[in-house]
């Protein structure tokens, strides 16, 4: 790849999201509450998957340095969801618990998340969902549209996005202070090495995802030097899901 490549790719992965979408929406349809909506927890081996759909005013001004939540330090989504729950107009949270998501797979999980944070959210014109579109979700949700990489792209989803791994993150380190021995509070429940010594040395707990190869593997007593899946590649095609959606566990103001 050439230095142009990299740098061209660079740009684009840090470039701000913009309300171009929700701009056209209430100039062409009169829409103002427009829920942006997404998900975090879908890879890791442990702990809940947790959406948010939360709406922006359209008349105030972006908040400095809201982006893709990836693209963030902890201590800057921290800083940033804080100003988004002082200004965003509505927000729902929603989850699906770690036996929904060992009862159905993670996909349906996932949507069962979004699902309940977009009815947490309250009223609401119409909804844009970071990733491909779902079967039947405006049942549910209304008018909405999909957008790959909607949280790099659309303003209402990266705030969704921020406000979804703060929330979770801090799920996992409250969980932490019990199972210690897993490295939660750092790994956020992901398979990395000192979370998957800990599942040897210590076993699972209800709070991992028995449907998950990992965690298969440890309660098969089996050890490998190399998975030929990981977590994050089964995610695709196992599942998630809580009967009630998440608290906020960050004050609002």
């Amino acid at each position: 790849m050439s230095t142009l490549d990299r740098g061209t790719l660079l740009s684009m992965a840090v470039s701000n999201p913009t309300r171009r979408l929700e701009n056209r929406l209430f100039r062409e349809q009169g829409h103002r509450v427009i829920l942006g909506v997404d998900e975090v927890g879908v890879a890791p081996s442990a702990g809940p998957v947790v959406a948010c759909a939360l709406a922006m005013p359209l008349d105030k001004r972006f908040i400095k340095g809201v982006r893709d939540s990836k693209m963030l330090s902890a201590a800057q989504r921290e800083r940033l969801a804080k100003r988004i729950l002082r200004h965003a107009i509505t927000v729902g949270l929603g989850a699906a618990s770690v036996r929904e998501i060992d009862q159905i797979n993670i996909y349906y999980a996932t949507v069962l998340a979004m699902k309940r944070a977009v009815a947490r959210a309250g009223e609401h014109d119409y909804v844009i969902v970071d990733g491909r579109k779902i079967r039947g979700f405006e049942e549910h949700a209304g008018p909405y549209q999909a957008m790959i990489d909607g949280d790099a792209r659309c303003y209402a989803v990266a705030c969704a996005s921020i406000v979804a791994k703060v929330t979770r993150d801090r799920l996992m380190r409250n969980l932490s202070v019990r199972y210690p021995w897993y490295g939660w509070e750092h790994n956020a429940g992901y398979a990395t090495p000192d979370h998957r010594a800990g599942m040897t040395a210590h076993g699972v707990t209800a709070h991992h995802r028995r449907s998950f190869i990992t965690t298969q593997r440890v309660l098969a007593g089996e050890q490998t030097a190399l998975d030929l899946f990981d977590d994050e590649s089964s995610a695709s095609i196992l599942d998630v899901a809580t009967d009630a959606s998440p608290e906020p566990i960050f004050a609002a103001s």
